[in-house]
């Protein structure tokens, strides 16, 4: 986090802690969205998680619910500030799984038929951050629309370049390449995936640490297009103290992504060909 990033982040985090939550659980038919928000959250974060539950409790559209996914050891920790949200508008939920695969898969299995919509827990979400995914869902119903998004790339000889590479997408666009980052937020319409996604033995042999690739790798399985949003707010505000055990230093830094995305293209038979010349390849 950089130091000129900490001031906004602890003004957001003053103003959220001070709305109060009775009135987190209001919502009538003009701002409510047909949609869960799932998330998943660690040990180490569960003292702030509520920041983030709390700027998703306050956005201008609202979702039918929201689900912060737990490892089954946690039941007996969670902390006052994260208790007193829980309503008829947002619900915690147990798992035997440590990885963030969960936030995604855990709801697939509990909302199979449900748009679910995808956020982090170290982050502080703008009031509009839902409306404007739902917007563009609106839009383009068939689509996994994400906020922030990457261009996947590889060189002249058909290699996958190194992650840092791969240059950010512009908003409203989309190509075969496209893929999600999950920080900003991602909406994946109902009943896009086949049952591969939720196979946990092979997510966490060939990506356990990269949920975002796993997820586009079962896009490109099922022949779904990733689109960045066309009006994305502004990003999200990073909560001061979350990323002690953020997973960038590792995917990003030490380019854990490209050694996680060469195991799934080699397990699924993915080649940047296929990837350039289709959106639906047979796996």
């Amino acid at each position: 986090m950089k130091p000129k990033e900490i001031p906004p982040s602890l003004l957001r985090a003053l103003q959220l802690k001070l709305l109060s939550p009775k009135k987190f659980h209001l919502v009538t038919e003009n701002t409510a969205a047909s949609c869960i928000v799932s998330l998943t959250s660690i040990e180490s974060r569960l003292n702030i998680v509520h920041l983030t539950i709390r700027s998703l409790l306050a956005q201008t559209l609202q979702p039918e619910k929201i689900v912060l996914w737990l490892n089954d050891r946690l039941k007996v920790k969670i902390p006052n500030n994260l208790n007193r949200l829980i309503g008829s508008r947002f619900e915690i939920r147990f798992s035997d799984q440590n990885c963030a695969h969960r936030k995604l898969v855990e709801s697939l299995r509990i909302y199979p038929d449900k748009i679910i919509v995808t956020c982090d827990d170290d982050q502080m979400y703008p009031e509009t951050w839902l409306h404007r995914l739902w917007q563009d869902h609106l839009d383009y119903p068939c689509d996994i629309i994400a906020h922030e998004a990457r261009e996947i790339s590889w060189d002249k000889n058909g290699r996958w370049t190194p992650y840092k590479d791969w240059p950010w997408q512009k908003p409203g666009l989309s190509s075969p390449q496209t893929m999600a980052i999950g920080f900003g937020g991602v909406l994946y319409p109902a009943n896009i995936f086949d049952d591969e996604i939720l196979n946990q033995q092979i997510y966490e042999q060939v990506a356990p640490r990269a949920d975002d690739l796993w997820f586009k790798a079962m896009s490109i399985r099922n022949g779904v297009t990733y689109r960045r949003c066309t009006n994305p707010p502004p990003k999200p505000l990073v909560i001061v103290r979350s990323q002690k055990d953020s997973l960038q230093k590792h995917n990003v830094g030490q380019d854990g992504n490209l050694e996680q995305w060469l195991k799934i293209c080699a397990f699924y038979d993915i080649t940047p060909s296929q990837l350039a010349n289709s959106n639906q390849i047979a796996l």
